[in-house]
């Protein structure tokens, strides 16, 4: 079974936690890369080691998770390999993998309930890239123009 990175900071730890043992629970390898704690942390700092991850074929797919979402989904997606897409309903966890591709997905622990994350995550983890008209779309997007 696939590799799958988690990573957040303290705003997400719950989340976080929760959202480990669903990845392991349904079957996937599991790469923690903290943070473990409620001690302050910088989100950046754990969105680019997932990124390093993704990017660097350790993780499939990846996870992260800040207080709103917001700042980490910024921080991964400053790494042209990423793409994260921060979801708050299953359309954006289906349509994230079907239409852009998404290879890491983002949540907010202050702002999405456990419930609404776990189906989330399952459906991002289950839904292929459809690929066809949206290849050249997503193609732009590791290399925007100048």
């Amino acid at each position: 079974m696939s590799i799958i990175a988690i990573a957040g900071d303290h705003g997400g730890i719950d989340l976080k936690s929760l959202l480990a043992k669903e990845i392991e629970a349904l079957g996937y390898d599991l790469l923690d890369l903290g943070t473990n704690g409620p001690e302050s942390v910088d989100y950046p700092d754990f969105a680019y080691a997932l990124a390093e991850a993704v990017r660097g074929g350790k993780a499939e797919r990846g996870v992260v998770v800040c207080g709103s979402g917001i700042g980490i989904s910024i921080a991964a997606n400053r790494f042209p390999e990423i793409r994260c897409a921060l979801v708050h309903d299953a359309y954006g966890a289906r349509t994230c993998r079907e239409h852009n591709d998404a290879n890491v997905i983002a949540f907010g622990g202050r702002t999405t309930g456990p419930d609404v994350a776990l189906e989330c995550l399952r459906i991002f983890l289950g839904t292929e890239f459809e690929g066809g008209r949206h290849a050249r779309r997503v193609g732009k997007l590791s290399a925007p123009p100048l």
